[in-house]
């Protein structure tokens, strides 16, 4: 088995990274960690980060809704240690299907060989571990994950552009560090979009994109937008044979595997570009009634690396639903004055929709309802308040992340309400907080040191050309 072939006496003997300046210590950045269910022996390959805390001990930062999560879980109620695999390198469809959104019953497994071609070579050798062998990766950490143990982990410069704060997480034990000769270390950067799993979660969803119809007949297309983190925004195309469908595969979108961890979707019936923000984007709010169209679910659960939520975990999502023919005629001049001086550089980065700099976040400082009553913005549909309106608008994709990475829709959606059925109906203009929270934490920002050291080599490098 050639990833058993040699060893090493501790993790420190790996190159492992520190990213950023925050970062609480060195990372292994693609992990692919498989566990199996100790009720069913069901296999999960997924790819959960691990800060290295020793010689042989890691974090293992698993989430309950994740495959591996529901593995320690079901362990650790029964009192059990888990065993785990921690493989690094090898066959790079091990990497995809690692973090491939795929529904519990298929296996990432399975899914790697579909990618390769040909049968991943799995081998059992019960002197080293009662979990299978991927053969032919590079590195294999062997070890378990002990139950009611938890140590902090963290910060880490995240997938968001933000520092994923320090919580407690299970830990590993580890046992045996194995590689095959000649082994390379894979290792990436994450931080603010685009980074290098940028083009590996684009390339995901084009080749899972035929699966949506399979799997939800009502829904023709769906869309991350990875410049939001992925899961602060998504976009699909639905079929509205009848009144309500639309809405019917919304949240059947918001009830499948990892896209329930979507924040704010937008659903139209128009068969549209998904991939161009602008034109789905503009496209829904043409056929939008916040009145009727425009829900927001609270008191939900959230992705645990979004913090704009009351506390981890907790949050709520919201469904911008836009139908059918042509409602609006959106506005795409502002032509007024904001009569409050704390208001500035009002833009319009897209028809109907208003980009504010406001006054730094306060808590409880009501300037959203300030902005709410000025007079000059009430013919928009959209007014999205924000740190620095001119940064926010430089490009469709710096509005994805300012913009859906910086509220939460029960928390920062400000509007003239009633209360219609039971249904809240916003009434436009509509306000949306979009200024960095005081518990936000912090952006992924290289040092200025590391900067300076960057800048100098690259310059000798192009000099030496």
């Amino acid at each position: 088995t050639p990833v058993l072939e040699n060893t090493l006496d501790s993790l420190y003997e790996l190159p492992t990274l520190m990213s950023w300046p925050k970062d609480g210590g060195r990372f292994v950045t693609l992990p692919l960690v498989y566990t199996e269910s100790p009720k069913t022996g069901k296999g999960n390959l997924g790819m959960y980060r691990i800060q290295i805390y020793g010689p042989m001990e890691t974090g293992m930062h698993i989430q309950i809704h994740r495959g591996g999560g529901n593995h320690y879980y079901e362990a650790e109620k029964e009192g059990h240690f888990l065993p785990v695999h921690i493989y690094a390198g090898g066959p790079p469809a091990l990497t995809i299907a690692a973090v491939a959104p795929l529904p519990e019953e298929i296996s990432e497994l399975i899914l790697a060989s579909l990618l390769l071609g040909e049968k991943l070579r799995i081998q059992k050798n019960t002197n080293v571990s009662p979990l299978p062998v991927v053969a032919d990766a590079d590195f294999l950490i062997q070890g378990v994950i002990p139950p009611k143990i938890r140590k902090p982990e963290g910060p880490f410069g995240d997938h968001y552009g933000y520092y994923a704060l320090k919580h407690d997480y299970p830990i590993v034990q580890v046992k045996r560090i194995y590689h095959r000769k000649n082994a390379i270390w894979p290792a990436t950067v994450v931080g603010r979009p685009p980074q290098e799993d940028h083009w590996i979660a684009e390339y995901l969803q084009d080749l899972l994109s035929p699966l949506f119809p399979v799997v939800m007949p009502a829904v023709k297309k769906v869309w991350a937008y990875e410049e939001s983190g992925v899961h602060s925004l998504a976009a699909a195309v639905v079929k509205e044979r009848y009144q309500g469908e639309a809405f019917t595969g919304a949240l059947r979108i918001l009830g499948e595997g990892q896209l329930y961890l979507t924040k704010v979707l937008l659903i139209t019936d128009q068969d549209v570009d998904l991939k161009n923000f602008r034109e789905t984007f503009i496209t829904v709010l043409e056929r939008m009634n916040p009145i009727t169209d425009l829900h927001i679910f609270a008191n939900i659960s959230q992705d645990t690396l979004d913090y704009t939520g009351p506390a981890v975990n907790q949050g709520s999502k919201a469904i911008f639903l836009g139908s059918g023919k042509k409602k609006n005629d959106l506005k795409t001049q502002f032509k007024g004055k904001l009569s409050n001086s704390s208001f500035k550089n009002p833009k319009i980065p897209y028809p109907g929709t208003l980009v504010v700099s406001g006054p730094k976040y306060k808590l409880k400082d009501g300037v959203p309802a300030k902005l709410l009553k000025e007079k000059s913005i009430q013919d928009f549909l959209f007014v999205f308040l924000v740190d620095d309106s001119e940064d926010t608008i430089r490009s469709d994709h710096d509005f994805i992340w300012s913009v859906f990475t910086r509220f939460e829709p029960a928390g920062d959606i400000y509007a003239n309400t009633k209360l219609i059925r039971n249904h809240p109906a916003f009434y436009p203009p509509i306000v949306v907080d979009c200024r960095m929270k005081t518990w936000y934490p912090p952006l992924t920002e290289a040092d200025s040191k590391t900067i300076r050291k960057v800048d100098d080599r690259f310059g000798r490098l192009i000099d030496s050309l």
